[in-house]
């Protein structure tokens, strides 16, 4: 199970709610049964424009993914996704990272949400899962903006093991205060008072999986057509821009645009996420 119990469920739970009443948005949430467990979707915009899914990274959920893009829904119906195994309300069950489980996933939701033409948008580990999708079937695809996603390049596992891994290991066993800002420090280019209170509970209340991220095949990724444009982090040490930039050139023809953030750190900052969202609205 993901969650290492009932009352920590409820605590990541009720900060979810949180930030979702915080938004102050007009939305829906759908739960989606699929082959491999219920999940939550939060529908917001015009249900006869565009569709464009919002997938979040690891230790994240779809209010916050939604925070960080708060203009889409002018242009687009949203469908921001809880994926997974993850600290939101969709059901627990794991994935095989090392297949293309996710991207099964993704269209499944896709065909019963009856949508088609979908602008994808995967940051982190949704970079991963929108990739997965691809490999399974691109077919309900228009385009794909992948934002410092995992499964094209990883970072020297030497130093996030340093900088990042004995520090969170830390804090789960210790919960310090000291060990968890180290970590958010590594990963954010900014955070705030939520974003520490939101990760720290996860980490606490979770059982994370510290599992070897893949990366995808020259091969496979030669056999991907779907328009994609990539944004790389400069500074992020989990999956370094100009190391992804080089090789996603090299392997990826339909590659359209690459962006690299210069000195962001693996979470963008507020104003980096402005001109994404803008990029996506152009």
């Amino acid at each position: 199970m993901y969650f290492k119990s009932t009352e920590g469920k409820a605590k990541i739970l009720k900060l979810y709610n949180q930030k979702l009443l915080q938004l102050n948005i007009d939305y829906s949430e759908k739960q989606i049964a699929t082959k491999f467990g219920n999940t939550n979707v939060i529908i917001c915009g015009d249900t006869e424009l565009p569709p464009l899914a919002l997938i979040h990274g690891s230790g994240g959920c779809a209010p916050l993914i939604l925070e960080s893009f708060p203009s889409l829904s002018l242009k687009y119906c949203v469908y921001a996704i809880d994926v997974l195994a993850q600290p939101n309300k969709s059901d627990e069950n794991q994935l095989d990272i090392k297949s293309l489980e996710y991207g099964e996933w993704l269209l499944e939701i896709f065909l019963k949400l009856r949508i088609k033409d979908v602008t994808l948008i995967g940051f982190s580990f949704g970079g991963l899962i929108s990739l997965k999708t691809l490999q399974f079937n691109e077919t309900l695809i228009k385009e794909v903006f992948l934002i410092a996603p995992v499964y094209i390049v990883n970072g020297n596992p030497l130093i996030n093991l340093l900088k990042m891994f004995i520090p969170l290991k830390k804090f789960i066993k210790r919960g310090n205060k000291s060990d968890i800002t180290k970590v958010l420090k590594v990963l954010f280019s900014e955070y705030d008072d939520f974003a520490m209170e939101f990760l720290a509970t996860t980490f606490t209340n979770c059982n994370i999986d510290f599992s070897p991220l893949p990366v995808i095949s020259g091969k496979s990724a030669q056999n991907i057509k779907t328009p994609i444009t990539l944004i790389a982090c400069e500074n992020d040490i989990m999956f370094p821009g100009k190391k992804m930039i080089k090789r996603a050139k090299r392997i990826f023809p339909s590659v359209e645009k690459v962006i690299l953030l210069e000195k962001s750190k693996h979470v963008p900052s507020s104003t980096n996420f402005k001109k994404i969202e803008k990029l996506i609205l152009s």
